[in-house]
């Protein structure tokens, strides 16, 4: 479970400041809201990359606000999956490179073949990623994401840089394939809502003053 309370983050003008919210279990959310109010922001505090300046962000119990820094990066190594709207691919490496990256850190890919299977890219693992579409190079980072069997994924616009239709089956495979997990995705998509448990409005976000 991941609850945010009483979180603020703030710049030298500005400050955007969170509702209180739970992420339970099992259960899918997106996160909506207009440019600026903070929805990719939060879900960089839940991974610990950004720390907020106010606030508890816990995942199980732990306020993630008051670790240092060593602790919030192994938490997001062995607990959250990461995907993002550009991919963050090596280029010139094959898919399955690509998706066994984390195994220089010592964090195996495990299931890689049935993941592969169930995201549709089991005959482009060997392919170098320059050579793949849009849509099979989204389907490598989930898979990037899924190998290590996080118990929370965070997915930032994931389907921002696809059309509609590609990105209707890409978030179709994403939620098949994170039952059972906190699945947290950004979009300003509010068509989408339909596949998620639950879409979560930041409204405006930014109010002046920090």
């Amino acid at each position: 479970m991941i609850t945010v309370s009483n979180v603020v983050k703030a710049y030298e003008n500005e400050k955007i400041v969170y509702p209180e919210l739970t992420f339970l279990d099992g259960r899918s959310y997106i996160l909506l809201g207009a440019s600026g109010s903070g929805k990719s922001t939060l879900l960089n505090m839940i991974a610990g990359v950004t720390q907020a300046t106010q606030g508890e962000i816990s995942i199980d119990g732990v306020d993630i606000t008051k670790q240092p820094q060593s602790i919030r990066n192994s938490i997001r190594t062995h607990k959250i999956g990461y995907i993002y709207q550009d991919f963050k691919l090596i280029e010139d490496m094959s898919a399955e490179d690509n998706i066994r990256v984390l195994e220089m850190c010592g964090i195996p890919a495990k299931n890689l073949d049935s993941i592969a299977s169930e995201l549709g890219i089991s005959d482009k693992l060997k392919r170098r990623v320059r050579n793949l579409s849009g849509g099979e190079k989204q389907r490598v980072a989930i898979a990037r994401a899924l190998v290590k069997q996080p118990e929370i994924i965070l997915a930032d616009e994931p389907t921002g840089s696809l059309n509609y239709e590609i990105g209707n089956v890409i978030i179709k495979k994403l939620i098949e394939c994170t039952k059972g997990k906190i699945l947290v995705m950004v979009s300003h998509d509010t068509r989408l809502t339909g596949y998620f448990d639950e879409a979560i409005d930041l409204g405006r976000g930014v109010e002046a003053g920090a």
